[in-house]
C-alpha cells in the first residue's frame, strides 16, 4: 500500500471527525436554555430543504426547472413523510426517477 494515499485517506477522516466530535464533546456537558434546543431542533430541516432546493431547481449551477426531478421528488417526500424512513424515502425516489427516465 502507499504510504501517501494513506496518509491523505486518515487527513481527511480526521478533517471531518473534528467538527463533528468536538462540539459534541463539549455541548454534552453543558446545560443549554431552552431556547437554544428549540432553534437547533429546526436545523436538520432547515438542512434538508436547502439540499433538496438546490438538487430540484438548481442541478447544474444555473436555475432551471426538470419537471421529472419535482415529479420522483413528490412520491418519496410523501413516503419520508408518512414513514418517517430516510431508507424508503430514498429508495422511492430513485425508484420514481427510474420509471420517470424509462417512461420519456
Amino acid at each position: 500500500m502507499r504510504w501517501d494515499v494513506l496518509l491523505v485517506i486518515a487527513g481527511a477522516s480526521l478533517v471531518t471527525l473534528v467538527p463533528r466530535v468536538l462540539p459534541l464533546s463539549l455541548l454534552s456537558r453543558v446545560e443549554l436554555p431552552e431556547w437554544s434546543m428549540r432553534w437547533l431542533r429546526h436545523i436538520p430541516v432547515a438542512v434538508m430543504a436547502a439540499l433538496l432546493a438546490q438538487a430540484l431547481f438548481v442541478p447544474d449551477g444555473s436555475l432551471e426547472f426538470r419537471p421529472n426531478n419535482l415529479l420522483a421528488a413528490i412520491p418519496a417526500f410523501a413516503a419520508a413523510f408518512f414513514t418517517r424512513s430516510l431508507l424508503l424515502a430514498v429508495v422511492v425516489g430513485i425508484g420514481t426517477m427510474f420509471l420517470l427516465m424509462q417512461l420519456g
